[in-house]
């Protein structure tokens, strides 16, 4: 899932706080995979009305730290199709993104 958050347009990866590898776009967090090379564990941010949906699932739990921001943890493999996963990735995107300024995404071609 990595590689989908990687080819969104104007993201950039970044390894914090120790092993985990987070993407963000304009330098404002959208994903987070924990740790490094984990692929099934990913947090990001969802629209607040799904988040209540999203974290009643088993292996969907509230992102700790992030959960007052509408951040959800996927940590169990298969807790969601890939094809979900990257639905969740890309709208989380989109959130982050249309918090920037207009002049910031006109800079990342986002515009």
């Amino acid at each position: 899932m990595a590689e989908h958050a990687a080819l969104l347009p104007g993201a950039s990866p970044d390894v914090k706080w120790g092993d985990n590898l987070v993407f963000s776009v304009g330098d404002k967090m959208f994903a987070l995979f924990r740790p490094v090379g984990a692929p099934d564990s990913l947090w990001c941010k969802v629209e607040p009305a799904r988040f209540l949906e999203l974290t009643d699932r088993p292996g969907v739990r509230p992102a700790p730290y992030l959960a007052r921001a509408s951040w959800i943890c996927v940590d169990s493999p298969g807790a969601l199709p890939p094809e979900t996963l990257a639905e969740l990735l890309a709208d989380a995107h989109r959130l982050v993104a249309a918090k920037l300024s207009k002049k910031r995404r006109h800079e990342l071609g986002l515009l």
